[in-house]
């Protein structure tokens, strides 16, 4: 047995943790880029404790779902700026938009250089400058994963920069800045989490430590994602999607996704849709599919097991088969209001170019078992 593991240097959890971010920040460097949404309000919270510490900052906003666009405007302006560490804090877009300014920071070249599908995939020479990420929501996990994903309007298609040199230095995941997240965006993270612990769980990339980080987090996330949902204020249910989408980012950095996934990035590149929301929609289907295509062409595969293993957990029934853990996810997204694909304006005269898409995701390769044209086509329609 062979595999390998690789998360950022040092992950810090609890509530209130982000108070202490300048401590962190002072052993890094002198002048910050602070990366974050929308809303100035954090960027001044960050400031104050990064003054305290002496260290000088630039503030850059994402003001929406990272286009490459937007990724080289704030690498251009870290670069004027003379940055010598970033800090990202937000959702997952932030972080990722983060992550690509760190890199570029340290790593000669062009952003297309270092892109897949679109540009080179070169690989990166250097360790990417020293980046703190801050999540402030419970659902990419981007704050522990080695890429970041973006959108490329040209080609309509959401690419990644990969590479482990891209980890952050620091993953501060504090619980208390997810508080103030509406229901609907609970939900749609917290269904991109519980999606990304599932599929990395039953990949055939699958191995010994991402399996117990899976299960923990599949338990914390089947338990919690409605009670957040339904109550913003449940600090525990908070806390314990907090902790899943932690594990789903360590999951899938290190054992792959599938074809959920596969399908929601090119679709996410094609069509103004939430990640999660896509997810979630595509999930059961996936599942059954996935399962069925197993049972016909490798029915000694171990997926099939996870699959029954995935329903006793998220169930919490000892007999529960594969699928009851179908009907508890489609269950769980119509109390989520999860829309159907066709609202987003997705018809079937898009399968032939999101299917080619989804094809080389590489998402799609860590899929338990390879889904021919006619399977997706099947997918499609049924979440349509």
């Amino acid at each position: 047995m062979k595999f390998e593991f690789a998360t950022a240097t040092q992950i810090i959890f609890g509530a209130g943790t982000a108070r202490s971010i300048g401590n962190y920040a002072a052993t890094l460097g002198q002048r910050a880029m602070v990366v974050s949404g929308r809303s100035s309000a954090r960027y001044g919270i960050i400031r104050e404790q990064l003054e305290k510490q002496g260290i000088a900052s630039t503030h850059f906003s994402v003001q929406q779902e990272p286009t490459t666009e937007t990724a080289l405007a704030g690498v251009q302006k870290a670069r004027q700026a003379a940055c010598d560490c970033v800090i990202g804090i937000g959702g997952g877009s932030v972080i990722d938009v983060g992550k690509v300014i760190a890199a570029l920071l340290t790593n000669r070249g062009e952003l297309s250089d270092y892109l897949e599908v679109i540009g080179k995939g070169l690989p990166l020479e250097k360790m990417s400058a020293p980046y703190i990420a801050i999540p402030t929501t419970a659902g990419t996990g981007a704050e522990v994963t080695r890429n970041s994903v973006l959108e490329s309007l040209e080609h309509r298609v959401k690419v990644s920069m990969r590479s482990p040199l891209m980890l952050p230095r620091w993953a501060i995941v504090d619980p208390e800045l997810t508080y103030s997240v509406p229901p609907h965006i609970t939900a749609s993270t917290g269904l991109d989490a519980f999606t990304q612990l599932l599929e990395a769980y039953v990949s055939h990339a699958a191995n010994p430590l991402t399996d117990g980080i899976c299960r923990e987090g599949l338990e914390h996330a089947a338990g919690s994602l409605l009670p957040a949902f339904e109550n913003g204020s449940n600090t525990a249910a908070r806390e314990a999607m907090s902790l899943a989408s932690l594990f789903g980012g360590l999951a899938l950095a290190n054992a792959k996704l599938g074809a959920v996934h596969g399908i929601a990035g090119p679709m996410g590149g094609m069509f103004k849709a939430a990640h999660g929301a896509i997810c979630g929609r595509l999930l059961p289907f996936v599942m059954a599919m996935n399962i069925s295509a197993l049972q016909r062409r490798a029915p000694d595969s171990p997926s099939l097991a996870r699959y029954e293993e995935v329903a006793r957990i998220v169930t919490g029934k000892a007999n529960a088969t594969a699928t009851d853990g179908i009907n508890w996810v489609q269950k769980t997204c119509a109390v989520l209001k999860l829309p159907p694909l066709s609202d987003y304006g997705i018809t079937e005269a898009d399968f032939q170019s999101l299917i080619e898409k989804a094809q080389k995701a590489s998402s799609m390769k860590g899929n338990p078992v390879q889904l021919t044209e006619a399977e997706l086509v099947e997918i499609l329609q049924q979440a349509l």
